[in-house]
């Protein structure tokens, strides 16, 4: 398939760089000039295992691009990719100013019937508000798909490459059809595929990074109770630990946790529950959610 993928950050190139790995032709875009340069040289801004392999050998077999020019990579492409950040705003909101214009420049530059997938952190509307956006711009039909990320930093190519789960958010079976064909490379069997409507995909994204948050957070407060009562907060990992229904990730105590999405996301899902309009519609165990901060942090 012919993909294009705005935003070279994180997401943006790990994404590129696997979809290439395995024969499609992917143009990665950004505005940044000096980077786009820099990564056409194999210079990666991100150290992730193999990442700086597949680079440079999909730009040698021409199945991975670099290029500031949007116009030239919508055109050569039936699948748009939006992976830009979505950095935290002062009020703990997610900034959605570049998801926003990658919207409209789409709309300025598409030519053809597309789909275009959110692979961005955005609350959930955000990828409707994107079609509006082309829509009211161009005269190009487009179908719409949230696909949010799970990568592990320092794990991001192998997490890609063998993902656990791919949660696909969309409206009709065309796009889900297309999307799982895309994604079948790097999945063993059907089970892996988590097909749901676009909303509950966007959201899925916050819970999930809510929820390690909460866990890493609780063992710092069973931490603390350890060193008040002598006992030995290890082996209460291992005890716990071994139990299959809750496993050994994210059991390590430590100064809290932090990374570019646990502390944003955390703030920005605690922002949509706290906003008016989700406040009157709260079902008691969203309102107990909103207290994950307050309890734990």
């Amino acid at each position: 398939m012919n993909i294009t993928v705005i935003g070279t950050g994180y997401v943006g190139l790990v994404t590129g760089a696997c979809f290439s790995k395995k024969g499609n032709q992917v143009y990665c875009v950004d505005i940044d000039e000096e980077k786009i340069e820099g990564l056409k040289r194999g210079v990666i801004p991100i150290f992730e295992p193999d990442l700086e392999r597949i680079v440079i050998e999909s730009q040698k077999s021409g199945d991975l691009i670099f290029t500031t020019n949007l116009k030239e990579a919508v055109d050569d492409s039936n699948i748009i990719f939006i992976a830009v950040g979505t950095p935290m705003n002062d009020d703990g909101s997610a900034n959605l100013d570049h998801v926003l214009e990658a919207a409209r420049n789409i709309g300025r530059t598409i030519s053809h019937e597309s789909l275009v997938v959110v692979k961005s952190t955005v609350p959930v509307g955000t990828s409707h508000e994107i079609q509006r956006i082309i829509n009211e711009i161009s005269e190009i039909e487009v179908d719409i798909a949230s696909n949010p990320e799970f990568l592990r930093e320092g794990r991001a190519v192998e997490d890609f490459m063998n993902p656990d789960r791919i949660v696909i958010g969309a409206e009709n079976d065309k796009v889900f059809e297309t999307l799982k064909e895309l994604y079948q490379p790097f999945t063993s069997n059907h089970e892996q595929f988590i097909l749901m409507d676009v909303e509950s995909s966007e959201l899925t994204k916050y819970v999930a990074n809510a929820l390690l948050a909460t866990w890493i957070s609780f063992m710092n407060e069973i931490a603390n109770i350890c060193e008040v009562t002598g006992t030995n907060i290890q082996d209460i990992q291992r005890g716990i630990g071994s139990d299959m229904r809750i496993g050994h990730d994210y059991l390590n105590a430590g100064c809290g946790y932090g990374g570019s999405c646990l502390p944003k996301d955390v703030n920005a899902l605690i922002k949509m529950a706290n906003s008016n309009d989700m406040t009157r519609q709260s079902s008691p165990k969203l309102k107990r959610l909103i207290q994950i901060k307050r309890t734990f942090l």
